[in-house]
């Protein structure tokens, strides 16, 4: 394999360390959009309904501690608010682990909710069995359809398991992490199934297509992304004709910011280079401006950076970002769900 000559090389780590921060730049802190003093909060996913309401789907378990509860006990709820900004109430609770022998047993996690046409599709991931080892290896992804985001869910196929790392001719084979962290995209016609799977020592985000919104999804014969060290937590939208990949940057290789969040650009949502990347956004403080150390309460992660966050599209722009912290930037024992709004002026992207 070709080595990059020094000189690009260096010009393109220049490029990402130095990228436009538009994206970035243009988030404002709003608030708490979940918050429950029984529940630890994480994912937090959006839509809007015909009526205007926002629906919230967001995974959650009883126990205080992050890991191993989420991959034991974790539920996907819904909430619902007249307002992007909350207050969201809780409504329901839309899946959970079935807790007989199937492959989502334990764990409803990674939520991601579309409306596609006139059915919500939800995405989730789940598990057959919690301890390490299997999992993470286990980790597979399954989606559910409703005609309202109240329900009833309806699992598609035989068991609504859509995407797992099983199969043999491809690149991501009995991949260490599985599929996790689902991001989904209709485009022209077709399905597109974004998650993170292990090739090699770093974790990256592939992409599985589909003609149906059923499946079956096929997995493409390499990554999507050229990341750099370890990436995650998914969300993707489509804006101004190109398909954009937000990740979660987890120790700064890509963007320079530890836990800051990659912005990949595609026009046609199966490649996204690194040096036409750009930060999506800084950590929990850059935002909230009252942040202060000594009152926070450090739950999960050495940092206090966005988990998973997901983009709110309305009237096809990017609006706002829901996203919970592992640490509670307020003090409290639970974990909470934060909703930022992204100011983006028209003429940039």
């Amino acid at each position: 394999m070709r080595r990059m000559p020094l000189f690009f090389f260096l010009l393109v780590v220049f490029k990402i360390f130095s990228q436009d921060r538009n994206f970035a730049d243009h988030l404002k802190y709003v608030g708490v959009a979940v918050e429950e003093p029984d529940y630890t909060i994480w994912g937090t996913s959006p839509v809007i309904d015909d009526q205007g309401k926002v629906h919230l789907f967001v995974a959650r378990w009883p126990e205080k501690n992050v890991n191993p509860a989420w991959r034991k006990s974790s539920e996907i709820a819904h909430y619902v608010s007249d307002s992007p900004e909350g207050p969201f109430v809780f409504s329901d609770v839309a899946i959970k682990g079935t807790g007989t022998d199937t492959w989502d047993k334990y764990g409803a996690h990674n939520p991601e909710i579309k409306k596609v046409g006139n059915q919500y599709a939800l995405l989730y991931i789940g598990n057959s069995d919690y301890h390490q080892p299997p999992h993470p290896s286990n980790q597979s992804i399954g989606m559910a359809l409703a005609d309202s985001p109240y329900g009833p869910w309806k699992k598609v196929g035989r068991n609504g398991k859509i995407l797992d790392a099983n199969d043999a001719s491809k690149w991501n084979y009995r991949s260490k992490n599985g599929v996790a962290n689902p991001a989904f995209l209709v485009k022209d016609g077709k399905f597109f199934l974004y998650f993170k799977t292990r090739a090699g020592d770093n974790l990256k985000y592939g992409l599985a297509t589909a003609d149906k919104l059923q499946g079956p999804y096929t997995i493409l014969d390499s990554p999507v992304t050229s990341n750099k060290g370890t990436l995650e937590d998914g969300a993707v939208f489509y804006y101004k004709e190109h398909v954009y990949l937000l990740t979660t940057d987890n120790h700064g290789q890509n963007t320079g910011i530890v836990g800051g969040g990659t912005l990949w650009k595609s026009k046609d949502g199966l490649t996204f280079k690194l040096e036409d990347a750009t930060i999506a956004y800084d950590r929990l403080p850059v935002y909230y401006k009252d942040f202060d150390e000594r009152k926070v309460t450090k739950i999960y992660g050495p940092d206090p950076k966005l988990e998973r966050p997901k983009v709110l599209m309305i009237d096809g722009h990017p609006a706002y970002l829901y996203g919970p912290s592992g640490w509670n930037i307020f003090g409290g024992e639970r974990t909470v769900s934060h909703v930022l709004k992204i100011d983006l002026p028209e003429n940039e992207d």
